[in-house]
Formats: structure tokens, C-alpha cells, sequence
């Protein structure tokens, strides 16, 4: 990036971002844009620029930055103790599970750290149990799963997704997984066979750009599971806690999963904390030796992940998300603006769907970046809104007006056009 501006800040960001370029591995994008600190639903630069976060670090920073609640409870367990090994019980850990199965209505949860070995946890849990429980031929286990799925991205996991950039150089990968359209019951069923143990879905896929099945789809998915004896997991990392309007997605209709998928907004933005969570009988097929993880379920996770379950009660913030999606959907559907195509979501999660013939979506998000707003397109047409649920009224709205702004001033400029001074949302 040609620096445009002299300041020290200005050279410190562009010292830092060649820093990154040069001995970082090139696995991701970033907007030009040096985070140093955040409050609340806001982040704030080296020159102390102020942003509105319409991104929530994918939903791990659900309850803000900082929240004072979640950094108290993280200062008091390191009053404490730190770390220990699962050798050994802490006084932490089960009331962390007790809770946790509370609040998702399960049994027995398994705690992990990051949202991908809660996945690969839960593919563990369904094959062993296709084995014991429903007599399915030794390494014949399937998992049925949806076309555009994210679950993470170790080497099992993008063995079925159908992204090929995540895919590619990286095989071979592993077998029994078996892809059908998401939100298509009929292919689902037609999938369904002898070797099946479970179906593995996200109730709203995050990662392809918010994109909800059709009414009554998890309901129905739940049924099939219990007509046909298999398992239905749900992976609600970044459903989960709030972000759609009810504490978990599949709340919204009768789709109670045998086992829930569980991560980023677990830790409050302060920890990796994820966690799978079953029915006894799914948990059970769990003995000592045959899984495990040196930090999951230490003491400071499961100190600051209890905190973040009263915090979402306490403040209410699935209720204020969907109070606040509401008016976040109303306000991006009020666009009267050729480049958008679609514009859908739940609760305060939305994607707004972009025509790139008419409109290219990372100039979007640059220009929203020269406003002041933080967000990131996905698959090169979809931009993302998924504040914090704690954002203000007025600032969620104005992070909608600096993106209307934005579409007008891509509409009429050139392809990666950039300026020399910015403009910040106040």
C-alpha cells in the first residue's frame, strides 16, 4: 500500500503491515487498517480513528470488546490458577458444564478451545456412536452435510466443504461424508442410508454469506433424523449466544439436536473456548484415552465462558438482538440501490448480496473503511453486518448509511479506486 499521509501514525501502520507481509504467512487479506484498541462495539487505530465493528471477529466478539464483566471474572481466575493438566479435577469445570448444558437443554458437554476441534469433536462422537450404538460396518460411518458449509478448516473438515479454494493442494481427505443442497429435504432424505449415523448442518450458514434455509426446514430435518434413527448435530458457532435473536438458532423452530457445536462468542472475545454438547447417550461413547486436549476446559476459560453464559441472560442480548436486527434489516432493505441483489439475515446477522457486474464488494468494504466501518466481504459478492450485540442504536444505523454511501461512491468510481485522506464515522 503507497503511504498517502506522513504522520507517525500513518508510518506506523504501514511498518507494521510490512512487519506482517514479510515474515506472516499470506493466509489472509486484511483491510490496510492497524487495530491497537476497542471498547464496546467500536475499534480504534494507531492515530486513535475511531470504527464501528460490523464484523465481531465472526461472532467471538459477540458481547463487545472488553466487556468489563468478562475482563473482571478473567482477572479473578488469574488471582488463582492458571493452568492444569485434566489429570486432575478444578472447581471450575463442572459448573461450566452444569451451565452449559442448561442453557442449550442438552446433558454432558465436552470442552475444547477452538471452534474447528469442537467440530472434529463432534465427528468423532457421531461415528463411535453409528458403531456402537446403531451397528453400522466398522470405518463405514457416513455424515451427511450441506453444500456451502464452513465448519473450520483443519484437513477432515474442508475435505467436505464445497469451496474449492479451501481445498486446493490440500488432499487427500478423508471419506464418509456425503454433500446434499442445504435447505433441500428431499435430497437429504434421498442421502439417508444404511451406513448413515448423523446429519451435520449449520442452522444458518455464516460463511457463504448468511444464507437461511427455507421455513421449516430444521423442524423437518429433525424429524427425518428421529424417523430414521440418526443423529442431527448442529454447528452453531457463530449462531450461537444470541446472534440470531433467540440464544441458539435452532430455537427458532422445534429442532432440538442430538449434539451442538459450540465456539467463538463461548469465550467473550478474551479466549478460545469451544465446546460440544450432547445427550448422555451421544456423550457416553466417550472413555477415558480416546479424546482429549491439553487446554480445553482449563480454569481461565472456564472462569471467563461462565461469565459470558450470565452475561448473555443478564443483559438480556439475545432479546436486544433481535430487537436491533429488526431494525438493522429494515434499514439495509430501505437501499433503493441497483447493485443489491438480496439482502437477508436473522436477529443482528445480515447479508446484503452485491451484483459484481454493477459493483465490486471489496471496493465496498474499502470505502466503508474510509467511513469509518469494519466489515469484510465473503465469496467476492456478499458484505457481512454482525456487530456486537451490545452496539448502540445510532451507531448500527450509521454504519447502514456509510455503506449506502459507499454503494454510491463505487457506482461511480473505477475499480479499486482509493484516496489519500480518510474520513472517519463520529
Amino acid at each position: 500500500m503507497r503511504v498517502v499521509e506522513t504522520s507517525a501514525g500513518n508510518r506506523l501502520m504501514q511498518d507494521v503491515i510490512g512487519l506482517e507481509e514479510r515474515y506472516g504467512a499470506h493466509n489472509y487479506a486484511p483491510l490496510p487498517v492497524v487495530l491497537t484498541h476497542g471498547r464496546g462495539a467500536c475499534l480504534f487505530d494507531e492515530e486513535g480513528r475511531r470504527y464501528i465493528d460490523m464484523m465481531s471477529a465472526y461472532s467471538a466478539a459477540s458481547f463487545g470488546h472488553l466487556h468489563p464483566r468478562l475482563v473482571a471474572a478473567l482477572k479473578r481466575q488469574l488471582d488463582r490458577v492458571d493452568l492444569v493438566s485434566r489429570a486432575f479435577h478444578t472447581d471450575g469445570l463442572g459448573p461450566f458444564c452444569e451451565d452449559l448444558a442448561g442453557l442449550t437443554g442438552l446433558d454432558a458437554c465436552l470442552p475444547m478451545n477452538t471452534g474447528a476441534e469442537a467440530v472434529e469433536t463432534a465427528i468423532k462422537a457421531a461415528r463411535r456412536y453409528g458403531y456402537d450404538r446403531l451397528s453400522i460396518p466398522h470405518d463405514k460411518a457416513e455424515i451427511i452435510v450441506a453444500a456451502g458449509n464452513f465448519h473450520g478448516r483443519t484437513t477432515t473438515i474442508i475435505g467436505f466443504s464445497s469451496d474449492a479454494a479451501t481445498r486446493r493442494g490440500f488432499g487427500p481427505f478423508a471419506p464418509g461424508f456425503v454433500m446434499v443442497p442445504f435447505g433441500d429435504t428431499g435430497a437429504l432424505e434421498a442421502a439417508v442410508g444404511p451406513c448413515t449415523a448423523a446429519v451435520l448442518i449449520e442452522p444458518i450458514q455464516g460463511e457463504a454469506g448468511i444464507v437461511l434455509p427455507p421455513p421449516g426446514y430444521l423442524s423437518a430435518v429433525r424429524r427425518l433424523c428421529d424417523r430414521h434413527g440418526i443423529l442431527l448435530i448442529l454447528d452453531e458457532i457463530q449462531s450461537g449466544f444470541g446472534r440470531t435473536g433467540r440464544t441458539f438458532a435452532f430455537e427458532h423452530e422445534d429442532a432440538k439436536p442430538d449434539g451442538i457445536i459450540l465456539g467463538k462468542a463461548l469465550g467473550g472475545g478474551l479466549l478460545p473456548v469451544s465446546a460440544f454438547v450432547a445427550r448422555r447417550a451421544l456423550m457416553d461413547v466417550f472413555d477415558p484415552g480416546s479424546h482429549g486436549s491439553t487446554f480445553g476446559g482449563n480454569p481461565l476459560a472456564m472462569a471467563v465462558a461462565r461469565e459470558a453464559m450470565r452475561v448473555l441472560r443478564e443483559e438480556k442480548l439475545p432479546e436486544r438482538s433481535a430487537r436491533l436486527g429488526t431494525i438493522l434489516l429494515d434499514a439495509l432493505r430501505a437501499i433503493d440501490h441497483p447493485a443489491i441483489r438480496a439482502v437477508r439475515g436473522k436477529g443482528l446477522w445480515a447479508g446484503v448480496d452485491l451484483d459484481p457486474a454493477l459493483i465490486n464488494a471489496k471496493d465496498v468494504c474499502m470505502k466503508m473503511l474510509e467511513g469509518g466501518v469494519l466489515t469484510k466481504e465473503t465469496h467476492a459478492t456478499t458484505i457481512r453486518f454482525a456487530p456486537p450485540l451490545v452496539i448502540a442504536e445510532d451507531d448500527l444505523l450509521a454504519a447502514v448509511r456509510v455503506f449506502r454511501e459507499a454503494l454510491d461512491d463505487c457506482s461511480l468510481s473505477s475499480p479499486s479506486s482509493s484516496v489519500a485522506r480518510l474520513s472517519y464515522a463520529k
